[in-house]
């Protein structure tokens, strides 16, 4: 029932946000109620305990308290449901019914968006005042295909995480079902894939671009092949060399790579940007202000008001989680945040790792592959926040922690069947 109730909340999220949260609020008190001892004794709850009480303390002495306190929101509540879906997710064949979800979901978001750019399509009022959304002709920014969500680089991060797991379930299906049932599954999912890398190219994310080549690089090096990973290699060489620099050669290369793409890259239709605009200048104003109070930082959410002063331009964060974070939570409570997803992700790498033979009874095949799919999806989310963030679109930040908690979950259950079917051998011997 807990686990039909999430599949529905995770589906109702993309297209009907208020329903999806509730969805997931009654799933976190239930699992919560039910589990409190088991949620309270797990390491990893702990230490998100301690940093959620760090976050309070920061938040008394930051430069401007009242947006501080806003910013809790952004972590603590995402905090607590991470304890209870961890609990909720615990094997295999939840984490394919919830990519199979997301993937899905993609279809009907571009054929959207395409009639957002293509027909003018855009909703009334009313639509958005229900749904908490609306879509907007032409995009947001214009001429960039956002769809139902308020920025296109929003739509990006989860097309990506959508072409990623689609990807995965791909080569599930193709390695698992049987001949007639695999033809039909894998007709879909390429269907799917399509319309998404559609997507994906017009929503023009270049970070997006990026972790969806990396996604396939991934898969690539999972499988060992070679003849991809060298066709991929050319094509990020060729792109590159299109879009940055002048050598002989350029224009060749120019004729062989689409101009939005090479033309988008290099950032040629926003020539005169204000230099407050640009990445490098917030990276070095965060840099800064790091240096000038490395341990307590000066709290959530206060880059904004410190630099519209600096530079009297208003700016909702610095297009890097991991600056931002150094410089509002300080350098100790950044990094302790950075590890303790670190230990969540080297976890389910260790359990990948180990040989196949030995987690034949707890790890099929199949699984280990989906498994790995989660975890290139979540690795490409830490990739995109290298060049913007997420956290601010509700709908993208509950993705990232329902992701994390999948991997989590799934992760723990398997290695504690491990140390049973270990027991269970020894006690024969």
């Amino acid at each position: 029932m807990t686990f039909l109730i999430l599949q529905a909340s995770i589906l109702l999220l993309l297209f009907f946000p208020a329903l999806g949260v509730l969805g997931l609020l009654w799933i976190l008190i239930r699992v919560a109620i039910a589990n409190f001892s088991q949620i309270v004794k797990n390491s990893i709850n702990r230490a998100l305990a301690v940093l959620s009480v760090w976050l309070v303390i920061n938040s008394f002495l930051a430069y401007q308290p009242s947006e501080a306190f806003l910013g809790l929101a952004n972590f603590l509540p995402f905090f607590a449901l991470f304890g209870s879906l961890s609990i909720a997710i615990r094997y295999p064949h939840q984490l394919r019914r919830i990519a199979w979800i997301l993937v899905i979901s993609a279809l009907p978001i571009v054929i959207l968006g395409l009639g957002q750019l293509y027909l003018n399509w855009q909703s009334p009022p009313l639509i958005k005042t229900i749904l908490g959304w609306g879509l907007v002709a032409q995009g947001v920014p214009t001429g960039r295909m956002s769809s139902v969500f308020i920025y296109a680089n929003f739509l990006a991060i989860y097309l990506a995480i959508a072409f990623i797991l689609g990807l995965g379930l791909w080569l599930d299906v193709w390695q698992n079902h049987s001949l007639k049932k695999r033809n039909w599954l894998l007709l879909l999912l390429s269907i799917v894939l399509i319309f998404n890398s559609i997507g994906l190219g017009l929503a023009s994310s270049r970070n997006a671009w990026g972790i969806a080549m990396i996604g396939i690089m991934a898969f690539a090096i999972y499988f060992s092949w070679y003849w991809l990973i060298s066709i991929v290699t050319a094509m990020g060489i060729a792109i590159m060399g299109a879009s940055f620099g002048s050598f002989w050669g350029q224009e060749w290369l120019r004729k062989i790579v689409p101009m939005f793409i090479w033309s988008r890259l290099s950032d040629q239709n926003y020539l005169d940007r204000p230099i407050a605009t640009l990445r490098i200048t917030q990276w070095q104003f965060c840099w800064e202000k790091i240096q000038e109070n490395p341990l307590i930082g000066w709290g959530l959410r206060n880059f904004t008001p410190l630099y519209l002063e600096a530079t009297n331009f208003w700016l909702g964060h610095p297009h890097n989680l991991f600056f931002m974070l150094g410089m509002e939570i300080g350098i100790i409570g950044g990094l302790f945040f950075c590890l303790i997803i670190a230990w969540i992700l080297a976890q389910a790498f260790l359990l990948l790792r180990r040989s196949p033979r030995r987690n034949s009874r707890i790890l099929t095949k199949g699984d280990r592959l989906i498994l790995f799919s989660y975890l290139v999806a979540f690795g490409c989310c830490i990739l995109f926040n290298l060049l913007d963030i997420t956290i601010f679109d509700l709908r993208i930040n509950l993705l990232g922690w329902i992701l994390l908690s999948a991997i989590y979950g799934v992760s723990q259950e398997l290695t504690q069947d491990k140390h049973k079917i270990s027991l269970k051998m020894r006690g024969r011997a």
